[in-house]
């Protein structure tokens, strides 16, 4: 049974619920239990590090991760989840090397290497519960049951064999390379690593002088930011092609050689020195200078010290002259390689440790760390004369990810993979892989693709994968190792885990006698690890082999956009490299979340709130919405703003709440009232005629197609813009435009129609959004399933919505012309608000006239059509539509698009500026129809000019009462100067809107009886009485002049003002009031019901209304329907015996026997009487929902006599006027008419106010019987 639903729902709280029945039901491996027979979905997790908690980059990438898998889950595929967590290198062994102070690796060597590793083992999963209880919190379903962890030894088993067969193709290999180094963690990092943390540094900027050899007194001078370096300089490298000069230092008298465009890197002005000679760089190649430093001095006997020619100097910065480290720099490496300075297989000149420590050979600075060293060398280099100018820079620096430490290139042994060779592979296996957005695939990563370097696999570490290479001591002799079963093979040891501590002992005999084999002691980076989790995690080959090549590559990735120099990058290389595959075949890349002042976020500066604090105040499915609607899902940054959460609440989570529950409470109205079960049938339910019922039926189908169509190319982003403006359409416009009809204002079977629509779409878009909003989606379907038809969900498992497929767009119901006009109708209504605004006129005060002008008749006729939303929402009395908009002064006028013009015509644009503003109306009326117009010979096209309506007040004739806005394609003029009847309408609705506000700060619901009694002053008093059926007709319960009688429930009072009167309103409980209170000497207390006690039809004929009764006394005498149209007939006295009856004002749907089997289905409706004589009918926009019967009426009880001929009921409801405003009946006439509906014409009958019979319903008593409009009356005989 559906429960009744709050007025105010705790979002947070309701999720936890909600989290509870998942558990209770074990959701989500149920569903998964559902979804096994199905095709699979193959979905990779890349697995971070358990070492910290979750932060919102996590929970952005899970979260889309999750309604991806979740969709393609209620798309009919099998989805497996599984949880992955990265547990080797740099991030476990950073924290215990910092806990354990560690500081290098012969820290690690006393301590031993299987204690290290148990240290890294107790702390690589501190903090998995968090995870696991955040992630769960925040709606992903994944497996953490079934996870995978690197350090798992069948995970790391595959590792190996992924290793060995790249091993086996050629592609590994040993060298020495310039590598970002971490001092911090003393292992060198891959390139992708070093390029994910860079900062803004001021680093010291020295030059330096270099005598020459053959000149002592002329010194090349050079550059740099790493004075550190400067102790390992072996030669000095200059660009072949530009100019240099050599000049005289006015100020020292020094001769110097340095670039000539480069000069104002020394000088500030050309007075400052005096160019002696100008020659290109390659004059000075194979020239010797003197070193700056004694300690390898003795290399330039083999090549050092001397200058060489490379094209990578620039004119950018520096002197023109680099001063060559090789062992320090790339480009210093491969320049003197090339020139025999260093040789691949001779003594490196790298004098730092791994811990950026100077050696011993370095005497001056010996155990120096190297940055802190600068200021020392810098300080030797002034003593010894070779300092020629001092002074600092501010740069981008490139920083170790994990310790914080700025990075150092180094030139270290490695194991490398073999990527360069790959390159066109790789470039050709990214074209065939999908990205979201596209930009990321073909710029950025592709860019990366193409500047690939072999890449460096191997680290000098201890907690990870160790590499499974044993080599014997002259290195010639290698075997590597693929799997547990052949290294058993190989040394006899059958081992369990794969760590250091349990191989590095372990020897292979040589098979060429060179006695025995050792490993090599290396580990892997933990990326070659995470880029081989699709064939790990499955422990592919040695199991599931047919499982994973029958779903390989994957349907779906996602990650950040920092993993284009990582995650994604090692996948592919991989899976490139072992099998000439993409890894993937779907990919959406994710932007950075940063802190809301653009920073990135940092628990130190805490500049961002913490994520779980965030999910307790608004709820995890607001987090998810804000992300996901931001522009972090197009790989753009999200600066994070919690305000922008608490606005999901706001404006999208309460409007669609409210929706929900108002259409659960007029579920629950309709079936206590009209005692009928509301059961929801999608294959039963009829087609609605009700335009905005059949345009939001349509707009949901729509949004339905498109929402398939674009997740089905994983665009997110478009997505959810589209959703969240679903719930402003559905609350804002359908909602509130028919509350009357949902509320059964238009009658029961109108009502059951719109009940029926509005549950139609609510439940479609809840299994549509459930994948972004998991938790509310999930709150609402709990309780409209009780209202589902059980023959629609036969042999289906119903806990839970997300066990549901997804809705398929039902096209029958689609109509794009409907949509057209109602956002057309849209457009009117909005723009005439932004005038109201303007003006600062609200609503509650009507206006004369709304005028909307567009050049085409289709628009005008869908503008027309729906009239009466237009009149009602604005609170206009007319609508004018027209094309002639030189009646009213409206012309066309162009601005120019500054940033396409101003960037393509430059000089001339300030002249075309001017010609496009003086274009005529006509020129511009022929260029939208050409999409062309040249313009001072210039052509220019549709996206050149902006074309837009101006509104010329001054244009004589023009009326000047009219205020005018446009969208720049429909205008509309809003007659602003209102008469007083509307000034007093205006004011009516003021006194309405202060009673609602005021019963729902007393928390009273519709279905309360009650009764508002006032008293006022002034203008007010007027306004009130002559209002007072509009005011009655829109409260729906009975207004009272005051006071309250006594012995009254007082419920609430409040006194007020509106404009300069007061206005004290008192609400009652039940129907009661002063019937005689205009005399003094009697003031009886009296019941009263605003609905008749029998059921009705409103009916119309040539605009004139009239009430026909359908049942008198009250389950009695119910009218057939050629009954129900003499009745018609004889109220309008009408001569034509064939009067028709229509459901609606086209006349288009007639009431037939049948059509129409039991007439009191028709209760509340309006229906629309033609005849041979009727005028022709009003046009669709004109069609009345009556609130209430439309003729007054009174409610009369018989009491302590049966009624006679043949009426059983003692309850009737007697019309006090037939049709509205004619016929009105006195007091003898309608004593007279209770007598008939009773059958006791020949009896003697008085009416009375109450049962007591104290107050009786006399001529005298009762001037005007409509004052009895919708009392209780008594009868007695």
């Amino acid at each position: 049974m559906a429960q009744p639903v709050p007025d105010s729902i705790n979002f947070p709280a309701e999720e936890e619920k909600i989290a509870e029945l998942w558990k209770k039901i074990d959701a989500f491996q149920t569903s998964l239990k559902q979804s096994k027979n199905r095709p699979r979905y193959t979905f990779y997790d890349g697995p971070p590090f358990a070492t910290g908690l979750p932060h919102y980059g996590h929970i952005l990438a899970g979260t889309i991760k999750d309604i991806v898998t979740r969709w393609a889950h209620q798309s009919g595929y099998h989805v497996d989840r599984r949880f992955g967590w990265d547990c080797h290198g740099l991030p476990v062994e950073y924290e215990i090397d910092k806990t354990l102070g560690i500081k290098g690796p012969e820290d690690v060597a006393e301590m031993g290497i299987e204690k290290y590793n148990n240290e890294c083992r107790k702390i690589v999963m501190r903090y998995s519960n968090e995870w696991e209880q955040i992630v769960t919190r925040l709606g992903r379903w994944i497996d953490f049951n079934h996870d995978y962890k690197t350090m798992y030894p069948w995970f790391m088993e595959t590792i190996w064999w992924v290793f060995k067969q790249l091993f086996d193709k050629g592609l590994v290999y040993r060298g020495f390379k310039v590598m970002p180094f971490s001092t911090g963690c003393n292992t060198p990092l891959s390139n992708f690593e070093s390029g994910q943390n860079y900062k803004e540094v001021v680093d010291p900027a020295v030059i330096v002088n270099f005598p020459l050899d053959d000149d002592p007194t002329v010194s090349m001078i050079a550059w740099t930011t790493t004075p550190w370096t400067l102790p390992s300089n072996l030669a000095l490298c200059v660009n072949p092609e530009h100019n240099y000069v050599k000049v005289t230092d006015k100020t020292s008298d020094h001769t110097y050689i340095m670039m000539e465009a480069r000069l104002e890197a020394l000088f500030k002005t050309e007075e400052e020195y005096a160019v002696l000679d100008r020659f290109k760089g390659s004059v000075l190649e194979g020239k010797g200078y003197k070193p700056l430093f004694p300690y390898f001095e003795q290399r330039k006997a083999y090549g050092a010290f001397h200058i060489l020619l490379d094209g990578y100097v620039t004119e950018e910065s520096g002197t023109g002259v680099v001063h060559q480290a090789p062992y320090f720099g790339e480009d210093d490496y491969r320049v003197c390689l090339s020139y025999g300075v260093i040789s691949k297989d001779g003594d490196m000149v790298c004098p730092v440790d791994s811990s950026g420590r100077f050696t011993d050979e370095v005497t001056d600075f010996k155990g120096q760390y190297v940055k802190d060293a600068d200021k020392a060398i810098t300080k030797m280099l002034k003593q010894n004369g070779r300092l020629v100018h001092q002074s600092t820079t501010k740069h981008s620096y490139p920083f170790c990810w994990r310790s914080e430490t700025p990075l150092i290139y180094k030139a270290v042994p490695s194991w490398f993979i073999r990527v360069e060779d790959l390159v066109q592979k790789l470039l050709d296996n990214n074209q065939s892989t999908y990205w979201v957005p596209e930009f990321v695939k073909d710029k950025r990563f592709g860019n990366w693709l193409r500047d690939a370097h072999d890449w460096a696999v191997s680290r000098n570490r201890y907690w990870g994968t160790p590499i499974p290479l044993w080599a014997s001591d002259d290195g010639q002799e290698v075997v590597c190792v693929g799997s547990i079963e052949e290294l058993k093979q190989l040394t006899g040891v059958d081992i369990k885990d794969l760590h250091r501590e349990s191989v590095d002992n372990l020897t292979i005999p040589s098979k060429r006698g060179n006695g025995v084999l050792k490993r090599v002691p290396e580990v892997f980076d933990c990326w070659f690890e995470s880029g081989s989790m699709p064939y790990a995690q499955a422990h592919y080959p040695f199991e599931n082999k047919k499982e994973f090549e029958d779903t390989f590559p994957a349907d779906f990735i996602a990650e950040g956009i920092d993993q284009t120099r990582g995650w994604f990058y090692t996948l592919l290389v991989l899976s490139t490299a072992l099998f000439d595959k993409p890894p993937f075949k779907n990919l959406i890349v994710n932007g950075l979340v940063l802190a809301s002042d653009g920073q990135k976020m940092s628990k130190r500066k805490k500049n961002y709130p913490d994520p779980m604090e965030v999910v307790h105040k608004y709820g995890a499915d607001a987090l998810r919405l804000y992300l996901i609607n931001s522009p972090v899902v197009r790989a753009e940054s999200l600066r994070f703003q919690e305000s922008g959460v608490r606005d999901i609440l706001k404006d999208v989570f309460l409007p669609w709440f409210n929706a929900y529950r108002f259409l659960m409470q007029n579920v629950e109205r309709l079936e206590r009232e009209e005692g009928m079960k509301f059961v929801y049938n999608e294959n039963k339910a009829a087609v609605s005629e009700n335009y905005m019922d059949r345009w939001i039926l349509s707009f949901t189908q729509s949004l339905i197609k498109y929402v398939r169509n674009e997740m089905a190319a994983y665009r997110l982003y478009t997505v959810v813009p589209r959703l969240v403006r679903f719930v402003d359409q559905l609350t804002n416009w359908y909602v509130r435009m028919n509350r009357k009809r949902l509320k059964g204002d238009g009658g029961t079977r109108d009502c059951h129609r719109a009940l029926e629509t509005l549950f139609a779409v609510i439940f479609s878009m809840i299994k549509v959004m459930a994948p972004f909003i998991p938790f509310l989606t999930e709150q609402m379907y709990q309780n409209l399933k009780h209202l589902i038809d059980p023959e629609t969900t036969q042999g289906l498992d119903t806990d839970s919505l997300h066990y549901l497929m997804l809705p398929q767009p039902r096209e029958s119901l689609i109509h794009q012309k409907i949509e057209s006009a109602v956002q057309q109708m849209q457009t009117v209504v909005e723009l005439g608000r932004v005038v109201r605004d303007r003006r600062t006129l609200p609503v509650k005060y009507p206006l004369k006239e709304i005028v909307v002008i567009h050049e085409s008749e289709v628009c005008l006729d869908h503008v027309r059509s729906l009239e009466t939303y237009i009149l009602e929402e604005l609170n206009v009395r007319k609508l004018t539509t027209t094309s002639n908009k030189e009646k009213y002064g409206v012309r066309l006028r162009a601005e120019p698009e500054h940033k396409t013009l101003g960037a393509r015509l430059k000089g001339a644009f300030k002249s075309v500026t001017k010609a496009i503003q003086e274009l005529t109306d006509t020129q511009l009326q022929q260029f939208a129809k050409d999409g062309e117009i040249e313009v001072e010979g210039h052509k220019l096209e549709t996206g050149d000019l902006r074309v837009m309506y101006t509104f010329d007040v001054k244009d004589e004739g023009t009326p000047s009462h009219y205020e005018a806005h446009s969208d720049n394609d429909i205008l509309i003029l809003l007659d602003v100067t209102p008469d007083q009847s509307m000034l007093d309408e205006g004011i009516a609705r003021e006194v309405i809107n202060r009673v609602q506000k005021l019963r729902k700060k007393a928390k009273l619901v519709p279905a309360d009886d009650i009764t508002v009694f006032y008293r006022v002053t002034g203008n007010l008093t007027k306004i009130v009485q002559d209002f007072q059926e509009f005011i009655f007709t829109a409260i729906k319960q009975p207004l009272q002049p005051g006071p309250v009688p006594p012995g009254t429930k007082v419920v609430i009072q409040e006194k007020t003002q509106v404009k300069s009167d007061s206005l004290d309103l008192t609400i009652v409980s039940g129907h009661v009031t002063s019937v005689l209170a205009s005399v003094p000497s009697a003031v009886p207390s009296m019941t009263w019901d605003s609905k008749p006690w029998c059921r009705y039809v409103n009916v119309e004929l040539d605009g004139v209304g009239s009430t026909v009764m359908l049942e008198n006394p009250r389950g009695d005498f119910v009218l057939s329907l050629s009954e129900l149209q003499k009745q018609v007939q004889s109220i309008y006295k009408s001569s034509d015996n064939n009067v028709s009856l229509y459901r609606t004002p086209t006349c288009k749907e007639i009431l037939t026997n049948k059509s129409v089997k039991d007439t009191l289905t028709l209760s509340g409706c309006t229906l629309y009487a033609k005849s041979k004589s009727t005028r022709t009918m009003p046009a669709p926009s004109s069609a009345k929902i009556w609130s209430a019967p439309t003729c007054r009426f009174v409610n009369v009880e018989l009491c302590r006599t049966s009624p006679h001929g043949g009426a059983k009921g003692r309850q009737a409801t007697v019309l006090l006027e037939n049709p509205h405003g004619k016929s009105v009946m006195d007091v003898e006439e309608l004593k007279h008419q209770v007598k008939i509906v009773f059958g006791l014409q020949n009896r003697k009958l008085k009416l009375y106010c109450s049962q007591s019979r104290q107050e009786e319903v006399t001529s005298q008593s009762v001037a005007d019987v409509l004052s009895l409009h919708s009392c209780v009356l008594y009868a007695f005989v």
